[in-house]
């Protein structure tokens, strides 16, 4: 790609739009699950007690609790998938479109 068509393609408005919202969304996702990882670290760490207490058998809250940590993950990373197929696909395509028709 040449210069001309690198520039035209950063001052896109979709381009700046994908950029800001897949930053902003990337980071609040990342927030949300480090909140979660740390925070189960932290409870382990500083009340293991807690985590410790059975609920069925030989099943504690502590399993309870690794276990919605994955599934957490798991919904965190569908939530961006479905995001990106949405809104993300759009702009990118707009974007895409945008510049091979030399931006007109």
């Amino acid at each position: 790609m040449d210069e001309q068509t690198i520039k035209r393609i950063q001052s896109d408005p979709n381009y700046q739009k994908l950029v800001a919202e897949r930053t902003s969304f990337g980071w609040t996702l990342t927030i949300i699950t480090l909140v979660i990882y740390y925070g189960f670290i932290a409870l382990v760490a500083f009340a293991p007690s807690v985590i410790a207490v059975p609920v069925a058998g030989s099943i504690t809250i502590g399993i309870i609790l690794g276990v919605a940590i994955i599934i957490a993950s798991i919904l965190l990373t569908g939530i961006y998938v479905m995001r990106a197929n949405s809104q993300y696909d759009e702009l990118n395509n707009a974007i895409v479109n945008a510049a091979g028709m030399g931006g007109k």
